[in-house]
């Protein structure tokens, strides 16, 4: 019998232990939540999520690419003496030109571009 009870016990304890952690999540924030038989329950917001980088690869995708097609379809010495002119301009125009410059990544690929457009 004595048994029974320290296990009834320690049951009534665990809950207790796991509702008091619920409430200390949901003091840090809530969000409710319609469940589909209509109740409305609050579950506790996660911490700070850490950003994603996948938005920052795709535009840094997106500029190879275009980088590459830019030096496929005027050559590499037209793509170069745009780029110098770039350079002579003015401090948007030098940052741009930075940012276009020719690299072993781009140049790579305008050259598989021009290999499969011919």
């Amino acid at each position: 019998m004595e048994a029974a009870m320290d296990q009834g016990q320690s049951l009534f304890h665990d809950r207790l232990r796991r509702l008091g952690e619920k409430h200390r999540a949901l003091a840090r924030g809530s969000r409710a939540q319609m469940r589909p038989d209509g109740l409305i329950v609050l579950t506790p917001k996660r911490g700070i999520q850490p950003p994603s980088l996948r938005p920052l690869a795709t535009v840094l995708l997106i500029v190879l690419l275009y980088k590459a097609f830019l030096i496929a379809s005027l050559g590499t010495a037209g793509y170069d003496e745009r780029v110098t002119r770039l350079q002579a301009g003015k401090a948007v125009e030098r940052a741009g030109a930075v940012l276009m410059q020719a690299d072993p990544i781009s140049a790579t690929l305008a050259r598989a571009m021009v290999i499969d457009l011919q």
